[in-house]
C-alpha cells in the first residue's frame, strides 16, 4: 500500500565564521578603457562568486557586469580570503569588493573633479560616466577619466577592500554576545510517498523558502536552491558514508557505490526566493549555501510520518529503517 504525507521544517542560518577573525580582500584596478579588473581570493565551487562579486564592482563604479573581469585564479597573487564556506562569500567577500570599488570610485571621481573643476562630492559614477549631480550634461566617460589619470595625472586608480568583523566579546556576567554577521531563515515543505510494502519514499513534491537578504543574481540564487534541494534528498533517503556504523563494513569505497540522487530522482520542486535585506550585507545580501541542503531532510522525515505514523531518528530514511519502524510500530 502507498501513503501520502505532508510535511514541514523551518530553520535559520547565519553566515561567516562566529566569534570574528573571518577575513576578505579585493583588489579593484581601473583601467585606462574604462574597464575593472577584480581580483580575490575567493574560490567558485559552483555558486558563482565570481558572478555576483563582479555585479556588486560594477554596480558601485557605475559600470556594466561585462566590463569586469574577474581574477581569483593564484592564491600566491590574489587578496586574502578565509575560504569557500560557512556560507561566507556573497556577504563577506561582498564587503570587501564593494569597500575596494568604492575606493577605487573615489579616486575616479578626484581626477574628475580636477578635470571638470567640481568638487568629488558633487560628482556621480554611473551609466559608464561620471556627471554633475545637477548637471547630468557635464559629464565625462570613466574611461576618459581613467586614461586621464593612467597617462596624464601618472595615478594608479586602485581601491583596497577589506573586512573582517570584530570579535564578539560575552558579557562576564550574562554570557550575552552577538558572534553571526547576519541571520537568514528558512521554510520547506515536502510531499512523499510511502509504499508499506518495501519500505520505499518517493518525495513528490519539495517547496523550498529562502530569505535570502537580497538575491543579487536571481537565477543563480534559485540555482542555489535547486543544488541544495538535491544535496538534502539524498541525505534524507539515500547517502550512507557508514550504513553500519561503527563497523566499516560495506563503506562506500568510490563515487559510484555511494547512492547520491540523479535528474531522474528529483521531485516536482518550486523554489521562492523571499528578501528580508541584512540591515549591514553588501545591498542587503545574506548567505544562502549551506542552508539549502539543510532543511529538505527535515520536512521529508515529517512527511514520512504524517503519511505511515512512525518517526526516524537516523538518517537515511532506507526502506530497511522505514520497514524496521513500521514492524516495531505494528508490534510485530
Amino acid at each position: 500500500m502507498k501513503k501520502r504525507g505532508i510535511g514541514i521544517s523551518a530553520g535559520l542560518y547565519p553566515m561567516g565564521m562566529s566569534g570574528g577573525g573571518d577575513s576578505s580582500q579585493a583588489l579593484v584596478k581601473i583601467q585606462p578603457d574604462g574597464t575593472a579588473v577584480l581580483t580575490i581570493g575567493s574560490c567558485d565551487i559552483g555558486q558563482g562568486c565570481k558572478t555576483v562579486l563582479a555585479q556588486m564592482a560594477a554596480e558601485v563604479l557605475g559600470i556594466q557586469y561585462e566590463q569586469v573581469k574577474v581574477i581569483n585564479d593564484d592564491t600566491d597573487n590574489c587578496p586574502l580570503s578565509f575560504g569557500t564556506f560557512a556560507s561566507r562569500i556573497t556577504y563577506v567577500d561582498g564587503k570587501a569588493v564593494v569597500a575596494a570599488a568604492e575606493d577605487a570610485r573615489r579616486i575616479l571621481l578626484e581626477v574628475a573633479g580636477q578635470l571638470l573643476e567640481k568638487s568629488p562630492e558633487d560628482l556621480v559614477a554611473a551609466d559608464g560616466k561620471i556627471f554633475v549631480k545637477d548637471d547630468p550634461d557635464t559629464s565625462m566617460a570613466i574611461g576618459e577619466v581613467a586614461g586621464a589619470a593612467t597617462f596624464g595625472m601618472r595615478r594608479l586608480v586602485v581601491g583596497l577592500g577589506h573586512y573582517m568583523r570584530d570579535p564578539a566579546t560575552p558579557d562576564p556576567d550574562t554570557g550575552e554576545c552577538d558572534p553571526i554577521c547576519s541571520l537568514a531563515w528558512a521554510a520547506n515543505l515536502a510531499e512523499v510517498e510511502v509504499d508499506t510494502d518495501t519500505g520505499e519514499v518517493k518525495v513528490l513534491k519539495l517547496v523550498s523558502s529562502y530569505d535570502v537578504g537580497k538575491a543579487i543574481n536571481p537565477m543563480l540564487t534559485e540555482g542555489q536552491i535547486d543544488g541544495g534541494a538535491s544535496m538534502g534528498i539524498g541525505a534524507a533517503l539515500s547517502e550512507a558514508l557508514h550504513p553500519n556504523y561503527p563497523s566499516l563494513d560495506n563503506q562506500p569505497a568510490n563515487l559510484g557505490d555511494y547512492a547520491i540522487p540523479t535528474t531522474m530522482d528529483m521531485p516536482d520542486m518550486e523554489s521562492v526566493i523571499h528578501e528580508c535585506p541584512s540591515t549591514n550585507g553588501p545591498f542587503g545580501a545574506k548567505g544562502l549555501g549551506e542552508m539549502t541542503a539543510n532543511c529538505p531532510a527535515p520536512a521529508i522525515v515529517n512527511a514520512i510520518h504524517d503519511a505511515v505514523g512512525i518517526w526516524l531518528n537516523e538518517l537515511p530514511a532506507s526502506p530497511e529503517r522505514v520497514l524496521k519502524a513500521l514492524d516495531e510500530k505494528s508490534g510485530a
